[in-house]
């Protein structure tokens, strides 16, 4: 089958014809035959070697993904041809973690198993799968559409974790990157309407500007020069100096959510008197424990007004052109690059 494949000793990608098919081990275990895989930013840390993972041995990467199940192990409860999305993450299940349901923060699974990061993905024809990450796709719902389940879970868990969030609170995005993007989307279906984006890039914001909702969209000089306070800032950007900028934004009593995926080598530095003196909170957001059922029914709610993949910037690239789809991402002339998979 055809597949995208990194090798970690070398941080290099190369485009496989007859990487092998995989094969049921389990009984409950599930084939999808994969029609859309999302490139993340965490996959651009990986090539750059600025994320774990594998070092031992050659896979295709990809944790975002939907398509239909081609095979089932006899024990499944899925059947061919429904139509599917695939949660990555997975517990342990014996650990005091993930018996307290937080598998995020799982020493053995979790992030720590990731299919496309641990374990073969879906830059590839076809990934097996344990039934239990597997979920059916409601009739409502595209495989198209579903390409975008696993950023919006992450969406959901960071939304949970920023609760309450008020209508009327005054919040700034900050990185209009795709992720960005999903949060704008899902802060207007929500009805938030007091928001400012701030993305140096003004490509991106120009993307924005496709989705109609009426936010405010800057730069960050321009954050810097009128000096604004904020209920919440929402960091999509990924980088600790970014933050060291934007924490000094927030009002008293301000939540700031570091969504973006830092490297660990980034740093950032912030002033203890203010977090004392505001009462200022710091959420981390870390995967999606659990929330690709309210990522679905985000899906369900939000429909084409806000999944077209042109009004969010994005592009899909069969598997051979992965070379061009990074390359676009890299400078930003698109927000997300999906593979659009051909059999």
């Amino acid at each position: 089958m055809e597949a995208v494949v990194f090798d970690g000793k070398a941080l290099s990608l190369k485009f496989e014809k007859k990487y092998p098919m995989p094969k049921l081990i389990h009984d409950d275990d599930v084939i999808v035959r994969v029609e859309y895989s999302g490139v993340c930013g965490t996959d651009l840390h990986i090539i750059q070697g600025e994320f774990p993972a594998p070092r031992d041995r050659s896979l295709p990467l990809g944790h975002e993904f939907s398509g239909v199940v081609h095979q089932a192990g006899k024990s499944s409860l899925f059947k061919v041809g429904q139509r599917v999305v695939v949660d990555p993450n997975r517990a342990c299940n014996l650990c005091s973690f993930c018996r307290a349901g937080n598998y995020q923060y799982c020493l053995r699974a979790g992030i720590n198993s990731t299919i496309g990061i641990w374990q073969d993905g879906g830059w590839a024809q076809y990934v097996r799968c344990p039934q239990e990450q597997v979920y059916e796709l409601p009739d409502e719902i595209t495989t198209e559409q579903a390409g975008l389940c696993e950023p919006y879970s992450c969406v959901s868990h960071g939304f949970d974790r920023a609760a309450p969030l008020p209508i009327g609170s005054k919040i700034l995005i900050v990185g209009a990157g795709i992720i960005g993007n999903l949060w704008v989307t899902t802060l207007h279906v929500q009805g938030h309407k007091d928001v400012t984006v701030s993305e140096m890039n003004k490509t991106r914001l120009d993307i924005v500007k496709k989705m109609n909702t009426g936010y405010r969209l800057v730069t960050p000089e321009v954050l810097a020069s009128e000096k604004q306070l904020y209920d919440v800032i929402i960091d999509c950007t990924g980088v600790g100096k970014v933050m060291e900028v934007s924490f000094n934004y927030l009002r008293h009593g301000g939540k700031y959510v570091l969504f973006g995926c830092c490297p660990p080598t980034h740093k950032a530095e912030v002033n203890p008197f203010q977090i004392y003196d505001k009462e200022l909170t710091i959420i981390g957001v870390k995967i999606n424990p659990f929330s690709f059922p309210k990522a679905i029914g985000l899906l369900q709610a939000m429909g084409d007004r806000y999944l077209n993949y042109e009004k969010l910037g994005v592009k899909t690239y069969p598997l051979s052109a992965y070379e061009e789809a990074l390359k676009e991402l890299k400078a930003g002339t698109i927000s997300k690059a999906i593979f659009k998979i051909a059999h």
